[in-house]
């Protein structure tokens, strides 16, 4: 029988309901220690909310509360549980956790909750890593990948690419372990247009991670542009409020300034970068080195320049850089100001005209950037959002490419379904069939407390 766990599963902060949470079997009996209702919580119907009084641990009456039994199997943890659907007190919430563990709760850990609903079969791996990928997820179509995720819609994909490995080993074994059986001869030959579907399944699935990346970590955009442009400025404009300084002398930002923001409907991890120079100052030659580092690294380059001054020879230097990046745009900034610059002075393919002063040209960014960065592939969660699952979907690829080479070799099949093996291995590692307990238990270290 597994412990009784308790922890509270709502924030930290007022609010108008706060929850604490029960899992494990007698959890009804535990509760009925410190929660009292008509006829007894652990004689309430299933899943069916009852008004009764919470108690601390000195018999104090603390709130007029609701409560909820769910009846194993039929929970989220798979075990019986118990939901105190509380008034939203931290001290309310923190006196009832107490009086649960005098009665008999421990408190629970991190992600302990969702653990136990994988470890009883009611959720497979990605749905249980998609669980805090939906809690941290700041844009509706990262929220709407993950809840798709924690509805199962990556395992779906999966399933059928699994089940033909499954079919093809079995069949193998079956001939080889059961001759004198009325089995139909095995032929790898048969099974190579199968095969190759499902490489290209899964090649295909491994394709949806640079969409799916962005969606659970944003775009990292990195600023960039010679001193005094308003790289700063525009940082600040972006995140509406002053997060980096800003004064009019050349150098002050030494350093890569960091911060998130939902541009459109595009989350960002914007970078404003020291301003690209040769310079003898060694600080802010350390700064102008992670500003190029950063530069390389990024999903997206903003290019600063001066709109009310002539481009220099450090504007091209840098345009130089961003030549060679994916995804670029130019903004000319101070349009407030005389121009100097225009679009055609700019070889890239998007140009706006912006004023970080102002905000001018900041809704014609966002539409740009949304339009960059929406993939192709419906955040229904049937997308790769994950590094962990993305290695493990690359390694099963590589595996089903040796096995058709192996094929094509004229292997025997005891060798080409080594790799076949390998692949579902792999493939079990991103459902949690195969993976192992150290890895599962740092997917769970992710977790908030209650969770």
């Amino acid at each position: 029988m597994s412990q009784i766990i308790a922890a509270v599963s709502t924030g930290s902060q007022i609010s108008a309901i706060g929850i604490i949470r029960l899992s494990g079997a007698g959890c009804a009996q535990v509760a009925e220690k410190v929660f009292k209702c008509k006829g007894g919580l652990s004689q309430a119907p299933d899943r069916k909310l009852c008004l009764g009084t919470l108690y601390d641990r000195q018999g104090r009456a603390i709130d007029q509360c609701m409560a909820v039994y769910s009846r194993a199997p039929h929970s989220y943890t798979g075990e019986d549980t118990v939901e105190l659907h509380c008034h939203g007190s931290p001290a309310v919430l923190a006196a009832g956790l107490d009086a649960l563990y005098q009665a008999g709760a421990r408190p629970a850990q991190r992600g302990e909750f969702t653990k136990r609903a994988f470890l009883n079969g009611q959720l497979d791996l990605t749905q249980a890593e998609a669980v805090i990928d939906l809690i941290e997820a700041d844009t509706a179509d990262a929220a709407a990948n993950a809840a798709g995720q924690v509805g199962g819609a990556l395992r779906r994909r999966l399933e059928p690419v699994y089940q033909d490995l499954v079919d093809l080993c079995s069949h193998f074994h079956a001939v080889l372990d059961y001759p004198d059986e009325d089995i139909q001869d095995f032929g790898l030959d048969a099974y190579e247009s199968t095969l190759r579907k499902d490489a290209k399944a899964l090649y295909d699935l491994s394709r949806t991670y640079g969409q799916g990346r962005i969606l659970r970590q944003g775009v990292a955009a990195a600023i960039v542009g010679r001193p005094n442009v308003g790289k700063s400025s525009l940082l600040n404009a972006l995140a509406g409020f002053d997060r980096a300084i800003v004064t009019d002398i050349p150098g002050t930002t030494r350093d890569t300034v960091e911060e998130q923001v939902l541009l459109g409907s595009t989350r960002l991890r914007l970078i404003d970068t020291a301003g690209i120079r040769d310079t003898a100052d060694a600080v802010e030659a350390l700064g102008v080195e992670r500003s190029r580092k950063a530069a390389e690294e990024a999903d997206l380059l903003l290019y600063v320049c001066d709109g009310s001054a002539p481009l220099t020879q450090e504007d091209r230097q840098i345009l130089d850089l961003c030549m060679d990046h994916d995804n670029a745009i130019a903004l000319i900034n101070k349009s407030d100001l005389t121009p100097q610059v225009s679009p055609a002075d700019l070889p890239f393919t998007t140009v706006i005209r912006v004023c970080a002063k102002t905000g001018q040209g900041l809704d014609q960014l966002a539409d740009v950037v949304d339009e960059l960065f929406r993939g192709s592939a419906p955040c229904d969660g049937s997308i790769l959002s994950n590094p962990r699952q993305y290695d493990a979907i690359r390694r099963a690829y590589e595996a089903m490419l040796s096995a058709l080479q192996g094929l094509r070799l004229g292997q025997t099949p005891d060798a080409v379904l080594t790799d076949v093996e390998t692949a579902m291995e792999a493939m079990g590692e991103v459902t949690g069939g195969t993976v192992r307990e150290d890895i599962t238990a740092r997917i769970f270290e992710r977790f908030c407390v209650g969770k």
